[in-house]
């Protein structure tokens, strides 16, 4: 048992406050000057007072004046960890290289490296590409990608470009600054669910409308969608794309609410929203209930906005939902122009613990299961496939092509070019950079012309960065790019190629009735049906009972 004394040593700090005031003060008095020590010593002691008496704290009231050093210390701790103590390679969620090489080309300066790689090149997981003996020469970076090619106005978009970031989860000047490089660049600017305010329209810079739940942009006051209010926006010139968001892959299933105190004039001007109320984004859509009714509004969309693409944004999560919504195309005949995939690793401004880290499918699962099934259904060819999930880089972009995307989106990155330094303030309006935050004092210190061209300076040099990597492949555009170009570390003994490693379905192998050999296909493709997004009868009764 611990000894019991009269006096415990853990009030030292708020009996020298005590005795410091009563020595400083008289002393203070007398010599007529000094006035901020006995201040200080106050000031520590009413804090020591203060802990002694509330009640919420128990560290407090045992440790007063003394405690508040380790919530000081607690709530400094990210900062610490980033800048003092995390090495260079360190993925949390971004390493200090992946943030670095983004601020370097956003700012045009060198982004070489000496002395060879940081990285463990023995370590299983380690991928690579491999090079070419006879590498090709390429006159242009800029490369494209021709998105709905059955279109009245197609759109060929850029292999990189800028993931859904609303206005509101984002400053207005980060908006104009994105969308500012966004036009300098030739590459588009994702709305985001917020729809599209006057700093999307502004710059001039090709937007995709996404459109969630809320219908934000084109809503009936009570939620509903309405007609008038999408044509309105989506025959806008700049809008050049319009994706429905089914859900996203940070907190996929997962409504939101903007509260009143937030939804300010801009933001209730853009959604279309009564200001100073709640904004609510529920966590289904009401425009349709079944995949069919899914790809009838999508249709309906494409003519409402004069013949634009249409398509949607997901992240995986049952796998015979996703099956639903194929063999709705394939009953229907309707397709969408493109489908964007979201992976489980995607960022958000806010989300519980558990969705962010516990909840959806990791892209490379979920591209793979996508593609595969697109191609086995014979539709691959008619719907260009999108994707997005920590993408920074060349070799991020690469590997994704590599396992059966067209172009790929990306929002951090991005935000870093903008600025940001990861201070994992989003949720909060204090984000010291400027850029996910609705308070103008900050957000207005972010410099337009400045940042507006460190966007266009990343996009531009990341794409030449990909241009060297497909040269030293001898490839001569992102396309030609497969699963046999990126090579993954096994074991410190075994490397297999990525055609090796994931399974590949031939086209038409799901429109028969053999086996495909792969679980999640042959226990759920067949069992899928295109009018319900409801489970197959064997899971249905899997949850009446824990009997196994």
């Amino acid at each position: 048992m611990e000894k019991t004394t009269p006096f415990p040593l853990r009030y030292s700090a708020y009996a020298l406050s005590i005795a410091g005031l009563l020595i400083s003060l008289p002393v203070t008095l007398w010599l007529g000057h000094g006035y901020l020590v006995p201040v200080a010593f106050g000031a520590l002691t009413a804090l020591g007072t203060y802990d002694l008496l509330q009640p919420h704290h128990t560290v407090r009231r045992n440790y007063p004046i003394m405690a508040n050093f380790r919530y000081l210390f607690e709530s400094i701790g990210p900062e610490i960890r980033q800048y003092f103590i995390q090495s260079d390679t360190e993925e949390r969620p971004f390493s200090r290289e992946q943030r670095t090489v983004v601020y370097q080309r956003a700012k045009d300066i060198l982004d070489k490296r000496p002395f060879g790689s940081q990285l463990p090149m023995y370590e299983e997981g380690f991928e690579w590409m491999n090079h070419s003996l006879t590498p090709t020469r390429l006159d242009y970076s800029d490369f494209r990608i021709d998105i709905g090619k059955r279109c009245e106005k197609p759109y060929s978009a850029s292999v990189f470009n800028i993931s859904a970031m609303s206005f509101g989860a984002l400053s207005a000047n980060a908006i104009l600054s994105l969308n500012t490089g966004a036009r300098m660049g030739g590459f588009y600017h994702d709305t985001g669910e917020g729809s599209i305010s006057r700093y999307h329209r502004e710059p001039g810079g090709d937007l995709v409308w996404e459109i969630g739940s809320g219908y934000f942009g084109c809503r009936h006051p009570d939620g509903r969608f309405s007609e008038e209010r999408f044509r309105a926006n989506a025959t806008l010139d700049p809008v050049k794309m319009i994706e429905v968001k089914l859900s996203q892959g940070a907190k996929p299933g997962h409504g939101g609410i903007l509260p009143g105190a937030k939804v300010t004039p801009e933001i209730a001007e853009a959604r279309g929203v009564p200001v100073g109320e709640d904004c609510v984004s529920p966590s289904s859509h009401s425009a349709f209930s079944t995949p069919i009714e899914l790809l009838e509004f999508l249709d309906h969309l494409r003519e409402l906005s004069g013949g634009k693409p249409v398509g949607f944004k997901l992240a995986i999560g049952h796998p015979w939902e996703w099956f639903a919504i194929v063999k709705a195309m394939l009953e229907t005949g309707r397709k969408p122009d493109f489908i964007v995939v979201d992976g489980g690793e995607g960022g958000t401004g806010a989300a519980p613990l558990e969705f962010i880290n516990r909840l959806g499918m990791p892209l490379t699962e979920a591209l793979l299961l996508v593609h595969n099934t697109l191609v086995g259904a014979g539709l691959r060819e008619d719907i260009a496939l999108g994707a997005a999930g920590k993408i920074t880089s060349a070799f991020d972009i690469a590997r994704t092509l590599a396992l059966g995307a067209d172009w790929c989106n990306a929002a951090r990155g991005y935000m870093f070019a903008l600025g940001c330094i990861q201070a994992l303030n989003c949720h909060t309006g204090r984000c010291p950079s400027g850029v996910a935050t609705q308070d103008p004092r900050r957000g207005n210190k972010l410099d337009v012309g400045l940042k507006s061209q460190r966007v266009y300076n990343f996009h531009r040099n990341t794409l030449e960065a990909l241009k060297n990597l497909l040269e030293a492949s001898g490839l001569n555009h992102p396309s030609e790019l497969g699963p046999e170009h990126v090579i993954r570390r096994i074991s410190k003994t075994e490397v297999r190629s990525y055609l090796d490693i994931f399974p590949f379905l031939e086209p038409g192998d799901l429109l028969g009735e053999a086996d495909t050999g792969l679980p999640a296909f042959d226990k759920y493709w067949k069992e899928a049906k295109a009018d319900t997004f409801e489970p197959p009868e064997f899971i249905r009764k899997l949850r009446e009972t824990k009997l196994r």
